[in-house]
């Protein structure tokens, strides 16, 4: 292997992903230089563990010296976190979504205990499936009933089913997420049945911020947390956020050493700036990825590709869906074979249907500028390569962001 190896792939990364493509994943996003910047600084490089804690029987503020920054950091990340969410406690450590996930079910549940979530086939996160989050933990999964007609939780249905069941916790949330729900049953539900809600905001955790879709902390969720790198344009990461001291004290004691050790601090730096970001452009940002959904759900519809949910004005997120059975009918290709196709001119989706619009929105891409998107997309979905195309439309927008 040469020396350069890896140096040289990160530049062919960055001319291939960053300069060449059209991103229209709707799990990732595309940070800013100075979140860039500080991802590769030498923050990257220091440890820490744990503040105010006691080790080997006696009281320390930190195991660690050289640390004063570091922790700062932290702190002003989280104030800046309660800032942007309008709430009272933000806890920044955590690596991933799927580790605030668990973070905040190890902090609300005992084993044994029944815990409700929507199912995977219906959008739902596959984490929250029997074999494994709730396996890992000794905890009985249950799925809520879903309507697949306008993609969402039977709110109804799933309060009758939390009041019947009476499980420990009751999670909202998904994957595959398209429109807002409908919290006030749950919430009624949960308090009746003595189950904590809490709000899986992975997908949409940047439109919250950014005050569209929904507030679930206001509208009954105890706990919110979510990947910070899907709509929401930081760092690969985590975040929660809660308005409860007693969540957040439960929070804090399954940190240090049960579900994190060491905290990455160039990540919490980085996504400190993105938090800054989010609150000078969250509101405007936000507002033009649920508006670039609808009219890319429009142009694509009506050069034939199977969007669904046409009726409900096909998104209220960064996300849209297509119909893969209609799909393979129109192209005779499954949807992995049509991402793969599509990824030959430089069009980059996922393999599930999903098309997401929080990148373009982060790159400047407004309502005028999809019709010439849905035009590359359709001549690429028949198969003609529009690579360079592709790259002509890409080079219209500043590589700086407009977002930041």
């Amino acid at each position: 292997m040469k020396s350069t190896y890896f140096l040289d792939s990160m530049r062919a990364q960055e001319k291939w992903r960053v300069e060449e493509c059209i991103n229209l994943l709707p799990s990732e996003n595309a940070a800013s230089p100075q979140v860039r910047a500080l991802l590769s600084s030498d923050f990257g490089n220091r440890y820490t563990l744990p503040v105010n804690a006691e080790y080997a029987g006696e009281y320390m503020e930190n195991s660690y010296r050289g640390t004063r920054i570091t922790t700062d950091v932290e702190l002003k990340a989280e104030e800046v976190a309660r800032a942007v969410f309008k709430c009272k406690h933000a806890c920044v450590q955590p690596l991933s979504g799927h580790i605030a996930a668990m973070i905040s079910i190890v902090a609300t549940t005992k084993r044994g205990d029944t815990v409700c979530a929507l199912s995977e086939t219906d959008g739902g996160y596959d984490g929250y499936a029997q074999s494994y989050i709730p396996d890992i933990l000794g905890l009985k999964a249950s799925r809520l009933p879903f309507r697949p007609e306008v993609w969402n939780l039977d709110a109804d249905a799933a309060a009758r089913q939390i009041k019947n069941e009476r499980p420990k916790l009751t999670i909202l949330g998904a994957s595959l997420i398209l429109f807002p729900y409908d919290m006030e049953p749950i919430k009624e539900a949960c308090e009746s049945a003595g189950s904590t809600l809490i709000y899986d905001g992975a997908h949409v955790l940047g439109l919250i911020a950014g005050g569209e879709f929904q507030r679930p902390l206001k509208e009954g969720s105890e706990i919110l947390y979510g990947s910070t790198h899907k709509s929401f344009f930081g760092p690969q990461g985590g975040l929660i956020v809660t308005d409860s001291d007693e969540m957040d004290a439960a929070i804090r004691r399954n940190l240090t050493w049960r579900v994190v050790d060491n905290v990455h601090w160039n990540r919490v730096a980085a996504l400190g700036q993105a938090l800054l970001e989010m609150s000078k452009f969250g509101p405007a940002y936000a507002k033009q990825v649920i508006k670039n959904s609808k009219r890319l759900g429009k142009e694509l519809s009506s050069r034939g590709l199977p969007i669904m949910f046409e009726d409900l004005g096909y998104s209220e997120s960064h996300q849209l869906l297509m119909d893969r059975r209609e799909l393979k009918a129109i192209y005779g290709l499954s949807i992995n074979d049509f991402s793969v196709r599509m990824e030959k001119s430089n069009l980059i989706i996922d393999a599930v249907g999903r098309l997401g619009t929080c990148e373009l929105t982060r790159l400047g891409f407004r309502e005028k500028d999809m019709p010439e998107l849905a035009d590359l997309f359709v001549e690429a979905a028949k198969g003609k390569n529009v690579k360079n195309r592709v790259k002509a439309l890409r080079d219209k927008f500043d590589m700086a962001y407009r977002f930041r």
